[in-house]
Parts: C-alpha cells; structure tokens; sequence
C-alpha cells in the first residue's frame, strides 16, 4: 500500500513545447504542462466541459525521452507524485508552485 501514498496518474495533451535544461553535471530537466479535460452534466443536464492545466517536471532519462519526443499537442499518460515547493520572486515575493514530478511517462 505504500506505493499508493500520494500517487499521480494523468491521461492528456502537452500544451507547450517542453522547456529543457542541461544541469552543470550533465543531469536533465524538462518543465512543461498537460492538459486534462473533463465532460459531465450540470445540475440543469447541460453538458459542460472542464480543462486543468498541470505543471510537470520530469529528471534524467525520463527528461531525455521527453525532449526527444514529446511536443505541443502530444497526448500522452503521466505516472509521479504530487509537489508542492516555494521560492521568492526577484521583488520578494512568496511564490507557491504545485506539479507533478513524472516517474513513468507513455506516448499515446
């Protein structure tokens, strides 16, 4: 049961090129978004479509593979863990960001 502690599963389409950056020590890092959508009937039985937008970040091999072949418009299945970090802006600022960080990604 472990291994379902605070386990992410994502089905959708890269809304952007994923932004890639090489470490000083070689390592890999791409940054980009996913979105999901979502069909249901309100209360009045009109059908309304739903979009979330999710920041990922993907480390390594897994960074690799996507900047070989992930692009914008890309549907692809995300598997990672759900984050949550801060920083503060150039003006000092409290940022809070919340992502997913990919541990398993399949091109659809």
């Amino acid at each position: 049961m472990n291994a379902m502690k605070n386990r992410v599963q994502l089905i959708g389409n890269v809304g952007n090129d994923p932004e890639i950056k090489t470490l000083e020590s070689g390592k890999k890092l791409a940054h980009l978004t996913i979105a999901t959508h979502d069909v249901y009937k309100n209360e009045k039985g009109d059908k309304v479509e739903q979009t979330e937008w999710h920041r990922v970040t993907a480390w390594g091999k897994t960074a690799e593979i996507i900047e070989k072949f992930v692009t914008k418009g890309k549907e692809v299945v995300i598997d990672g863990k759900l984050t949550h970090r801060t920083y503060d802006d150039k003006n000092g600022e409290k940022k809070y960001i919340t992502e997913v960080v990919v541990n398993e990604i399949l091109l659809l």
